[in-house]
């Protein structure tokens, strides 16, 4: 299947039903009277995060989607039928925008995660509503209500708790085959990750993370070279980069030192917030160089790093079982110090909704006090 990781496309809520005018017409109801129905409401748009759905290439081809109609009322007061819901299914994590403002409208991160999107119109009134002691027999009859309509920008952010990052080649597919069950494509040539891969890393039977690997990144994408650093959206969720670096390339004239620098500049060109994220090195490849404490600590001196730095080789296994054990643990730090941090929102809010809540039995209390005071004072100025 393609994968699609951006859509565009077009909704129509269903239009209200419209109300009707007719009158009584039965045997032993000589005056009959109004018994026009109401129009039936139309459907509306619904947005679902499945995560049985893993691209929105259903949105590619197909760009509108229009919900039912809702009915037109009947006579004998009957109502029109409502239109149906049009429930439209995307990927967990999809991120949905209005195309013409750019603002985002729902961020669905969980699944079953719901959105109503457009609205259906509201049914027509029949003439039974309009009915009165002056006007016995109305003709007047409303139209339903338009449903509403909105251009959408659908961006889906694959959700993983650490990124890979790096340039074309660097082993970055080849390392998330080494620790975990995804099989990316690997080969001897530049560019053969073309979409995003996802790999659960399982460091022992309860504790796992998930790893993203991305198609390379080369100098210049932000201008468009290569693939482009648009796939650097489905890093935005992550909590932690790993910035593969190739430190053995087979070309002596490619700088791993230049190439490294590179990628942290189109990073930062791409967006500030993903460039100020917990970012380790990763150098990879090391059983290719004959000294390699010495080539990894030039490397380290010139690139200026004074991060966490992790040597490995991706094809070996060599040094990737303590780097996972170390992402692992960076990470359950993160969630103590996230899920520390929701407590503390919770309780502050339980403290200022005590507090809301004091106020305003305080203030009832104030109102009754004056209200007593003032019925004290009228029933002085009745005595004297």
């Amino acid at each position: 299947m393609k994968f699609i990781d951006e859509a565009t496309i077009k909704i129509f809520a269903g239009d209200g039903g419209n109300g009707v005018a007719t009158f009584r017409r039965e045997k032993y109801e000589p005056m009959g009277g109004p018994s026009g129905g109401d129009g039936g409401r139309g459907g509306s748009i619904i947005i679902e995060a499945d995560r049985n759905i893993n691209t929105l290439v259903d949105y590619r081809y197909t760009r509108t989607f229009r919900a039912q109609r809702g009915e037109n009322g009947r006579s004998a007061e009957c109502y029109g039928a409502k239109g149906e819901d049009m429930v439209l299914r995307v990927p967990v994590g999809t991120v949905i925008s209005d195309k013409a403002s750019e603002q985002m409208l729902v961020d669905l991160s969980e699944h079953g995660q719901r959105a109503q999107l457009a609205k259906g119109g509201n049914g027509g009134l029949g003439n039974v509503h309009f009915k009165s002691s002056m006007n016995r027999a109305p003709r007047q009859c409303t139209k339903g209500d338009a449903g509403e309509e909105l251009e959408l920008y659908l961006e889906l952010k694959v959700l993983a708790d650490v990124g890979l990052l790096g340039m074309p080649n660097a082993g970055k597919s080849t390392f998330i085959r080494s620790v975990s069950a995804a099989k990316p494509k690997v080969a001897d040539y530049p560019f053969t990750t073309l979409h995003p891969n996802l790999g659960v890393v399982r460091v022992d039977a309860e504790r796992s993370f998930v790893i993203a690997d991305i198609p390379g990144i080369i100098e210049g994408a932000a201008e468009g070279a290569g693939l482009g650093h648009q796939f650097l959206r489905h890093l935005a969720r992550t909590n932690l980069l790993l910035h593969l670096v190739d430190i053995a390339p087979f070309d002596d004239a490619i700088d791993p030192v230049h190439e490294a620098k590179a990628i942290v500049e189109e990073l930062r060109k791409y967006d500030e917030t993903l460039y100020n994220k917990p970012r380790w090195l990763v150098l990879n490849k090391i059983d290719m160089l004959q000294d390699s404490k010495q080539v990894i600590a030039d490397f380290v001196k010139d690139y200026g790093w004074t991060g966490r730095v992790f040597s490995i080789s991706a094809i070996s296994g060599m040094g990737c079982k303590e780097l996972v054990y170390a992402m692992m643990e960076h990470l359950e730090a993160v969630r103590i110090e996230t899920q520390a941090a929701e407590d503390a929102a919770a309780e502050q809010q339980k403290a200022d909704d005590i507090i809301a809540k004091q106020a305003r039995v305080d203030a009832h209390e104030a109102r009754l006090a004056q209200a007593a005071a003032r019925k004290t004072t009228a029933n002085s100025n009745d005595d004297e």
